[in-house]
């Protein structure tokens, strides 16, 4: 069965009105906006639905986009929507501020998407294995606090404090970070602990006196970084729970216990990449069968990851598609890609 231009233009009015309104679209809301009677109206919809792109509400006479109904709307019916001067001002006072990064640009632009949208903002850093250590630094704060200072050759800095246990010597810290730069520089960053566990602990403890205690200094910050350098951001984790299609308890519990790090990282890796923006609709996304993942790989600057948009099927895809366009092209643009 063809898809005519009638039927376009009802599924489009389909789509739109539901995002809109989260209510199932009847026959007769449409009939001025299409010019068509509701018997023709009523048979356009029941041709649609036979050929799968939409579906009847069990509430209702209405109908609603399926998942493939949204798949054809954003490949053939969607158009780029203008942004307001508010969303792009907001946008734009981030890109500007020359002092920071690209990938603090990026994570405080998503942050605002996911207030304008009401949708969840992902940004996901280049796995931390891709940076190389630099320096490891050891700052006395006073007689027993220290900072371990991490640096990477991507120019990631990350720091720990520590309090030390009583009658630790504290150039004893100090000459061991000596010691682990010159055994530990270039090595990978997710290699370190492993590293330092096989043979950067036997030569310290022959070395020095309290080496179990300047040992889990260095492990610890060495694991913390790691653990925030999977780098990973994530925005409006409650937005998304807010949605009318999550009024259920279990609905809300099962998506909540999906919105942790480790499961949207899982998520984010598993359905591929490319600089293209893509979007994942439903069974798609490999995360929930009710909600659309708007991804994009991008690479700025020297800087690379991943930003995404996590919201309903029901989702506003034309200002999504735009908000995140508009947010690279202004990054890309201020730093020369």
């Amino acid at each position: 069965m063809l898809m005519d231009e009638r039927k376009k233009e009802l599924l489009k009015e389909i789509v739109e009105n539901y995002v809109k309104t989260v209510k199932p679209v009847g026959s007769k809301s449409l009939c001025k906006k299409l010019n068509c009677s509701s018997a023709t109206i009523r048979n356009e919809m029941a041709l649609l639905e036979d050929m799968g792109y939409i579906e009847k509400n069990h509430i209702s006479s209405g109908r609603i986009p399926s998942e493939l109904g949204y798949r054809y709307y954003v490949e053939n019916l969607m158009r780029p929507k203008d942004l307001t001067g508010e969303d792009m001002l907001k946008l734009q006072t981030i890109v500007s501020n020359n002092e920071l990064q690209v990938s603090d640009a990026v994570t405080k632009c998503l942050e605002i998407i996911s207030d304008l949208t009401n949708y969840t903002s992902v940004v996901l850093g280049k796995n931390s294995g891709d940076n190389l250590l630099k320096q490891v630094n050891i700052i006395a704060l006073d007689s027993n606090r220290v900072v371990a200072i991490v640096c990477t050759d991507k120019g990631i800095v990350e720091n720990k404090q520590f309090t030390l246990p009583i009658n630790t010597n504290l150039n004893e810290v100090i000459k061991a970070s000596e010691m682990i730069n010159k055994l530990l520089i270039g090595t990978p960053i997710n290699k370190v602990s492993e590293k330092l566990e096989f043979e950067i602990k036997p030569v310290i403890s022959k070395k020095i006196k309290n080496y179990e205690t300047v040992y889990n200094i260095f492990y610890d910050a060495f694991n913390d970084f790691l653990m925030h350098n999977g780098n990973i951001h994530v925005s409006g984790r409650v937005n998304l729970l807010k949605e009318p299609e999550y009024d259920k308890k279990e609905d809300i519990k099962r998506l909540a216990s999906k919105l942790e790090d480790e499961e949207i990282t899982a998520m984010l890796n598993s359905i591929g990449g490319g600089e293209d923006l893509k979007i994942y609709i439903g069974e798609e996304s490999n995360f929930d069968d009710t909600v659309t993942v708007i991804k994009k790989n991008y690479k700025i600057g020297g800087e690379e990851g991943t930003i995404a948009i996590i919201g309903p099927k029901r989702m506003e895809y034309e200002r999504v598609v735009s908000l995140l366009n508009y947010m690279i092209d202004k990054i890309e643009g201020q730093n020369g890609r």
